[in-house]
């Protein structure tokens, strides 16, 4: 058990009371994201969709713009995050004015560079479960298979960007992706949220300061929309006091195609050819 579990209770009342009292201010002006100079880009990738909901209603509730990496992943529903009966929802975050990238269609791993291409492992789809060698061209047919879905769903195209689950990737694979016209987004280190560990190590108020304490101006986080791996939601325990305790400290949000060149992103983006 981590050893702040006994002190956090009290810690995220404190963070709470805090950033409504002492950051008013900046909750009431919504600090603009062109004069800021304390910036965090909060993503999330599909997982489960069980907090879906709850997330899109703290970041509209705070005025808070992120990203969002989309794979068709299949929910608590028991439908899939890119069917049709998820098309109000999507089409809610893109009138909120989100981001929106590629988490693969079917929630695709790279595994390993090959001589002829990359072997890698879908998590969902006709082929999933089975290692296979893909060339660039199949690849890509995956990433793009996201903009297809949701231009169908929302009218709109993704952004340039994709993320690959895990995070696994290696060079050929993020040269893959760039063939496509997608760069390739990560996340710092201090903005892995720890959403997906195990509640029973570590509990939400541990995860709460711990991010409260590390994130830096410039740091990409990274949480899901629901995970299976966790008893315990991070999302409806911590996303809205991580967010009025960045704002307290005098942290703002902006959207990963706010950027141009990022130690986590894979090349420069032409912000000319981005939404």
């Amino acid at each position: 058990m981590p050893k702040y579990s006994f002190v956090l209770p009290l810690y995220r009342l404190v963070t709470i009371c805090f950033a409504y009292v002492v950051g008013i201010a900046v909750l009431v002006n919504d600090v603009h994201a062109e004069s800021c100079d304390k910036k965090v880009y909060l993503t999330f990738d599909t997982g489960n969709m069980s907090v879906a909901q709850h997330v899109a209603d703290v970041l509209q509730k705070h005025q808070v713009k992120a990203t969002f990496f989309l794979a068709n992943e299949m929910t608590t529903r028991g439908d899939f995050a890119l069917d049709a009966s998820w098309a109000d929802f999507w089409k809610r975050l893109v009138k909120d004015g989100h981001a929106f990238g590629s988490h693969t269609l079917h929630h695709t791993y790279f595994v390993r560079d090959g001589e002829n291409g990359i072997y890698v492992k879908s998590q969902f789809g006709p082929k999933s479960g089975k290692l296979r060698l893909v060339s660039e061209e199949s690849f890509c047919h995956d990433i793009r298979g996201v903009d297809e879905r949701f231009v169908q769903l929302t009218g709109r195209h993704l952004d340039s960007i994709w993320r690959a689950p895990g995070g696994k990737v290696s060079r050929q694979s993020i040269q893959f992706g760039q063939a496509c016209g997608y760069a390739h987004v990560g996340w710092s280190e201090s903005g892995f949220l720890g959403d997906e560990l195990p509640s029973e190590k570590f509990s939400n108020d541990y995860l709460l300061h711990k991010s409260l304490q590390s994130i830096k101006s410039g740091d990409i986080t990274m949480a899901h929309l629901g995970i299976w791996s966790r008893k315990d939601p991070w999302a409806t325990a911590d996303l809205e006091p991580l967010i009025l305790g960045l704002k307290a400290q005098g942290f703002c949000f902006g959207r990963i195609t706010e950027l141009g060149q990022h130690p986590k992103i894979s090349r420069i983006m032409a912000k000319a050819k981005l939404q």
